[in-house]
């Protein structure tokens, strides 16, 4: 996947404010309604980091959508440039990120992160961020919620209910598996959240984490495997 200047289309050492102005420019960018073709390949973007915080490591995983095979995975250590602040995620993350599916062979169809997309304070979470920088449909597949407010869905795999902000709908928790806590899927770029419930559901077996994040985020936070 050919995105190896995409880290360039904005500057990445910036403040939190300057950070926050970026993402008011680039949250126009989004597409929320589905303009998607034909999807054989789904990938798992997940991040960790090393050395207190000062290595980011990325990892991404691509699957077959038809059996959710794993074909590729990459590990892409890069100095981390950008501090923790809550709703800034992407500037720390992504250009790991970035710099990892760069590398891939196999071009995915669509991307899974694990973080937010529009479930975000101002609605541009890290998968929207990423779909507006490579043009490729993301879907934020979050642990846990960042905003919002939400009932909790039936205990039935695939049930889902609204996660709502200020009267909006920004998301779903989703039942990916009975007798488990939800999971926060919102639309990143590309995507409506009714299609994107559906292909994480397709991307979920045993667990309660989709194959794509639950491998990707493996990956990414365990050092002695990310070789």
């Amino acid at each position: 996947m050919k995105t190896d200047h995409l880290d360039n289309l904005h500057p990445w050492h910036v403040t939190p404010a300057y950070a926050r102005l970026i993402q008011a420019e680039l949250v126009q960018e989004v597409e929320h309604g589905n303009r998607l073709g034909r999807i054989r390949h789904v990938a798992g973007v997940d991040i960790g980091f090393e050395d207190g915080g000062r290595i980011t490591r990325a990892a991404v995983v691509i699957l077959r959508l038809a059996d959710l095979m794993p074909v590729e995975h990459i590990i892409v250590r890069r100095p981390t440039s950008f501090p923790y602040v809550p709703g800034l995620l992407s500037f720390r993350e992504l250009p790991a990120a970035l710099h990892a599916l760069a590398q891939a062979r196999i071009d995915p169809d669509v991307i899974l992160c694990d973080g937010q997309g529009y479930a975000h304070p101002r609605r541009f979470g890290l998968a929207c961020h990423l779909g507006v920088l490579t043009d490729r449909p993301t879907i934020g597949v979050a642990k846990q919620r960042l905003i919002g407010e939400f009932q909790p869905p039936p205990q039935t795999r695939g049930a889902w209910t609204p996660l709502t902000d200020q009267g909006e709908i920004i998301g779903a928790a989703l039942r990916s598996r009975a007798g488990t806590r939800p999971i926060f899927v919102s639309s990143g770029h590309r995507v409506g959240l009714e299609t994107a419930i559906e292909l994480v559901m397709a991307c979920v077996t045993h667990y309660r984490l989709p194959e794509t994040t639950r491998l990707a985020h493996h990956l990414a936070s365990h050092p002695a495997r990310a070789h």
